[in-house]
């Protein structure tokens, strides 16, 4: 039996470094599961060539890749600088409404323009507001209609259009803006299998944006980022709302304490797994390597410790878009994924919780392709949840093969843990199903004669339809 290269998925994101059908063909043939595009820095006619792309080569490969677009979100951000500032400790800095003529300074106080006017309504004297991903940190010192006065708590240098972080503060920003809907329209068009949903604080904002893609159309399966202490407060509601989590390492280290994201990590991974939902570990897995064709040592335990905790999947960001060695980056998540769950001591997790019948069954089946040589298990599923649920419990070691008949669902399957997914006609006769799934096996080598296959189906029984746990011997 031919064993995953991995159970842990990867997820790349597309930019200039890998955008060509060449290495998008690399990517693929190294087992990238999901292709992530940033609507952060990514135009329409872009969007719908690289996911032709993407579509193409997978056919042409026969591994059809998922495409999550990651929608961009409410975000507030400082204004155009013709030059750089470079700030002092205690220089006074006034936060704008409108722009100002360079240089964006009046006496001995600076003047910044950032694009929220109603951030007053939500800024109060004490509290602390972050420019630049955290490098350049403010306390603020009054807040009124026309501005927000800060001290500079130590010397930096201010670019243009620089990202405003405000930990522990609600803005009132929609969950949902207008570059995002119009953004979402071209990924529908696409037919793209994930939307992530930047900022997720609650479930109404997931609500809201799946209204919104099944009344254009799509099916798609909505990923929650979760990037503030909102998300964190709101986690167990945002898991069942939504179809799979990202712990979106890069704001969420801004908004939260640094002591605390380990923490939050491991927490929201296993809250997860009990809801038998598929979870992303993203940002930093492997930033030296932009520049570096070897990671840091720090960087691998990382990867090693997201990996041991059980994630679904580790994302790839800026190593892929625009770093030097984006292949590399991904044989490098291969080989310490593969070689940490050789070394996890094989058995299944207790925290998932199954209900239904046939979900129970799937428990067993696992334990029996972990205990059997040279076995799998194999199910099959039109919404999924079968496969998710067998994912989620973990069987690490033992192959699982998902198959559905649903268009587009083959390829969403590819984010969870451990499934390999495969799209073919079902019939009414579960046995002849079952025998096009072997046959498929046996022709694409993931399977040999005398491998075992145990197999979760219906089965007839005097006229009668029962769920059923199968052992199956491979047979040319």
């Amino acid at each position: 039996m031919r064993s995953l290269p991995r159970h842990t998925k990867v997820i790349a994101t597309i930019g200039p470094a890998t955008e060509s059908r060449e290495m998008l063909k690399k990517l693929i043939e190294s087992h990238v599961d999901v292709f992530r595009i940033n609507m952060a820095h990514a135009d329409h006619d872009w969007v719908k060539t690289i996911s032709q792309r993407i579509r193409d080569v997978g056919t042409e490969l026969n591994r059809e890749p998922a495409i999550m677009m990651d929608v961009k979100g409410p975000e507030i951000r400082t204004g155009y600088l013709h030059n750089e500032v470079n700030l002092k400790e205690d220089d006074l800095l006034d936060l704008i409404f409108e722009a100002q003529p360079s240089p964006p300074i009046t006496g001995e106080i600076w003047q910044i323009e950032v694009n929220y006017d109603r951030l007053p309504e939500h800024i109060k004297s004490g509290n602390t507001i972050l420019l630049d991903n955290g490098l350049i940190p403010l306390l603020v010192l009054d807040s009124s209609p026309e501005k927000i006065r800060c001290q500079v708590k130590q010397d930096a240098t201010l670019k243009s259009r620089r990202h405003v972080n405000l930990p522990g503060i609600e803005t009132g920003l929609p969950s949902l803006t207008g570059k995002d809907r119009k953004d979402s329209l071209v990924g529908i068009e696409s037919t793209h299998d994930y939307f992530a949903l930047s900022f997720t604080r609650d479930a109404d904002s997931i609500d809201l944006f799946r209204s919104f893609l099944r009344e254009n159309g799509s099916d798609a399966q909505i990923i929650a980022k979760i990037e503030d202490q909102k998300g964190v407060q709101n986690i167990e509601e945002i898991i069942k709302a939504s179809d799979a989590l990202m712990v979106a390492r890069g704001d969420l280290g801004i908004e939260c304490a640094f002591e605390d994201l380990p923490i939050i990590q491991r927490k929201t991974v296993g809250s997860c797994l009990a809801g038998g939902k598929p979870v992303i570990i993203a940002t930093h897995m492997l930033e030296s390597m932009i520049e570096s064709p070897v990671p840091t040592r720090a960087e691998v335990s990382d990867v090693a410790n997201a990996v041991n905790e059980g994630a679904d999947c580790i994302m790839l960001s800026g190593e892929t878009t625009t770093g030097k060695y984006p292949i590399e980056c991904v044989q490098m998540l291969n080989r310490i994924s593969s070689r940490l769950e050789e070394e996890i001591q094989p058995g299944l997790t207790e925290e998932l919780k199954l209900f239904r019948p046939k979900a129970k069954m799937l428990r067993s089946a696992a334990m029996l392709a972990m205990r059997m040589e040279n076995s799998a298990v194999l199910v099959f599923t039109r919404s999924g949840d079968l496969a998710a649920k067998l994912g989620a419990l973990r069987p690490n070691g033992a192959p699982l093969f998902a198959f559905t008949d649903v268009d587009g669902l083959h390829r969403r399957l590819r984010l969870i843990w451990g499934i390999e997914p495969f799209l073919i006609d079902f019939s009414n006769d579960p046995e002849i199903t079952i025998q096009v799934a072997i046959k498929k096996l046996l022709e694409e080598e993931w399977v040999h004669h005398g491998d075992h296959l145990i197999t979760v189906t219906n089965v007839f029984a005097h006229d009668k339809v029962v769920e059923s746990i199968q052992i199956r011997e491979v047979t040319n």
